[in-house]
């Protein structure tokens, strides 16, 4: 008895020297930043206040009076529903076009994945340009569609959208690297057999291939959620939340209140109501969608 405790002491204690050092890490720079911005929403932190003053929930009563907010967040929901779904479909046509084709299948697969290996500042620069009116292409190719100049940037009738076909671009060719692994993994001897019932193409792909790529769609759907609750980067380059606040997001806006505005106190509130939304919107998926799920 002695000895099988022994033994499993031992087991268990390598398992966790081996996971130490990620849950230090993963302590140190994600859970204690979410305890310290909790906290700190309990507070009046800005240039007014020379000291922390405890408003308790007061932060958040402020956030729903606070009308540019309420727009953000909206632009932030809008958002991730014209990326998050657009880019999973064109990111699983991709893959079964990579994984099908026979003559260039790496240079398909490098061409989708290319967009994704291209810094994010770069990326905002060339869509930047694209956009620039009377010289982009999207913006002459816009004002020959509707014979009028246009200027997508800086309108607030297409700014979301310029925004929302720019990270489809940039994310559909990254999620494609994980549905091909899942394809890849689907046992080749199903296909044969729907073959040689001369099952067709699509009846395949709906009754094989979506079933049993569901886990990565799953997984694909938690980051491309998060990845929308994230710009940054983009925004600053091209629009810096404009105009009217028509393109600005939840993460930029945060920023902006702490950086520019210097009120701490607010922005851990946001920040504490963002952490919130995508784990209410990740335990929904997860719980959702498990029992459609098959694992093997």
């Amino acid at each position: 008895m002695v000895t099988g405790w022994s033994e499993k002491l031992r087991r268990n204690g390598f398992g966790w020297g081996l996971v130490l050092p990620a849950l230090v890490f993963l302590c140190l720079f994600t859970y204690y930043p979410m305890l310290k911005s909790a906290l700190l929403s309990l507070y009046e932190k800005n240039l007014a206040t020379s000291e922390p003053v405890f408003v308790g929930l007061g932060n958040y009563a402020n956030l729903l009076k606070d009308s540019v907010f309420i727009k953000v967040f909206s632009n932030n929901i809008w958002f991730a529903a014209g990326t998050v779904p657009t880019s999973l479909l064109l990111a699983f046509a991709m893959a079964l076009f990579a994984d099908k084709a026979i003559k260039g299948r790496g240079l398909a697969r490098l061409a989708f994945f290319y967009p994704n290996m291209i810094p994010m500042i770069a990326v905002a620069n060339i869509w930047l340009f694209l956009y620039t009116p009377h010289f982009g292409l999207f913006a002459r190719l816009t004002a020959w569609i509707s014979q009028q100049p246009v200027n997508l940037l800086g309108s607030p009738d297409t700014v979301m959208g310029a925004l929302i076909v720019m990270m489809i671009w940039k994310e559909a060719g990254y999620f494609m690297i994980f549905y091909l692994a899942g394809m890849q993994q689907i046992p080749k001897d199903l296909y044969e057999a729907a073959a040689v019932n001369g099952i067709g193409a699509l009846t395949v792909i709906r009754r094989i291939t979506i079933p049993l790529t569901m886990p990565t769609t799953l997984f694909v759907a938690v980051v491309a959620i998060t990845n929308a609750f994230k710009l940054v980067d983009h925004l600053w380059i091209m629009t810096k939340g404009g105009p009217n606040n028509a393109s600005n997001l939840l993460l930029y806006y945060i920023y902006d209140t702490t950086f520019n505005f210097y009120d701490q106190g607010m922005a851990a509130a946001m920040t504490v109501v963002m952490i919130a939304l995508l784990l209410i919107i990740s335990s929904i998926q997860f719980f959702g969608w498990d029992r459609k799920i098959h694992y093997e």
